[in-house]
């Protein structure tokens, strides 16, 4: 069954994404097909703060959108370097949601190498709940999974779905994107049972050992959720706003980091192309892919191929491919206050940072970049 959703974001020309990658200081962008052993990475830590790529009145403009937010840490990447930070960049918290395109990134090595195949069912997988799914739900693929469109309307063992949750059995896999926790919870499951590795330990060999995260703690990672809805509870992860940027810079060099390919780089190209438009998803100006979110509304040559990582209260990743860059976007909250909300023992919702608001300071640091 294939997905339609209506046209997705208008195509930018190859020029335009030329011209933007070459504005960063003069420094080129992955953009320009350049070897990526020629690009900077970050070593044990990032180099110092440089301005020099953008106006500094223009970065004090945007700060002081930041300190009239709940923000509690911003960082700026440029072509390998750390050129902005705001507040504590190194405190690790919840990641909410964003845990979900960190998600997609591990399954690219995997569908690579045949471990996981993306047609596979639900049924033919195993994937049951203890009071059934239904004979369609079964059929749903792990790629309508990835997509937030399964069908599947069981309810979720953790907090942060749609409340909106239409019938079950009303809609065909593939047909109808629903943002419910079950798909993201069972992509877990599945990836675990396919790969032979908890999410946990890929996340540690395939991703925070190589890319020299500098704040992660195996332990701290853990699963969440309401043990009475479903069998299927959600992976939550817990890192710093500086590891975050290094998996943003591992997304916007295509998924190679000083010459040695840890994600495919089809993977990433495919992963990161929009499938749900915004007037799907309903969530204004952001588009879906396979657990990555579009910033539909910009089309700016700088916004071409863009894509966010998104969780709940103000956690982004926000990758710009076109000129090698990268912004992350913290609202921290407690370990205790993640532990409660997805054990579900308190209702309470801290002030956010919305998607919409986050996008708007990102416009202000893109535009403050010297032309």
């Amino acid at each position: 069954m294939t997905t339609s959703y209506g046209p997705t974001r208008r195509a930018v020309t190859q020029s335009l994404v030329l011209g933007a990658a070459s504005i960063v200081s003069g420094v080129p962008s992955i953009a320009q097909g350049l070897p990526a052993t020629s690009l900077k990475t970050p070593g044990a830590d990032w180099d110092g703060v440089s301005g020099a790529a953008f106006r500094q009145a223009d970065l004090e403009a945007a700060e002081a959108r930041l300190v009239t937010m709940p923000t509690t840490s911003l960082m700026v990447v440029a072509s390998g370097r750390l050129t902005y930070r705001y507040g504590d960049v190194v405190q690790a918290s919840y990641l909410a949601s964003a845990r979900k395109s960190i998600l997609s990134m591990l399954y690219g090595k995997y569908v690579a190498n045949g471990a996981i195949k993306l047609d596979a069912t639900m049924g033919e997988l195993g994937i049951d709940e203890d009071d059934g799914l239904l004979p369609v739900e079964k059929s749903a693929r792990i790629r309508d999974l990835l997509i937030a469109s399964s069908g599947v309307y069981h309810k979720a063992g953790s907090p942060g779905d749609d409340p909106k949750t239409p019938e079950r059995g009303s809609q065909q896999p593939g047909a109808h994107f629903h943002y419910n926790n079950w798909d993201f919870n069972v992509l877990g499951a599945v990836f675990e049972k396919l790969t032979g590795k908890t999410v946990f330990a890929a996340l540690e060999q395939d991703l925070a050992r190589p890319l020299g995260f500098q704040d992660f703690d195996p332990a701290r990672q853990r699963m969440m959720g309401y043990q009475n809805q479903s069998r299927y509870l959600a992976y939550h992860l817990f890192l710093s706003a500086r590891d975050m940027a290094r998996l943003g810079l591992l997304m916007a060099r295509g998924g190679n980091w000083n010459g040695r390919q840890l994600i495919p780089a089809d993977w990433v190209k495919e992963s990161t192309r929009e499938r749900v438009t915004a007037a799907a998803t309903g969530r204004g100006e952001l588009g879906y892919a396979y657990l990555w979110w579009i910033p539909e509304t910009r089309t700016g040559p700088e916004w071409a191929g863009s894509f966010l990582a998104s969780g709940q209260f103000g956690q982004y990743i926000l990758v710009l491919p076109a000129i090698d860059s990268v912004i992350v976007h913290r609202r921290a909250v407690t370990d205790e206050f993640a532990i409660a909300r997805n054990r579900g023992k308190t209702q309470f919702y801290p002030q956010p940072v919305t998607a919409s608001e986050f996008l708007k300071v990102a416009d202000m640091i893109v535009a403050a970049r010297t032309r």
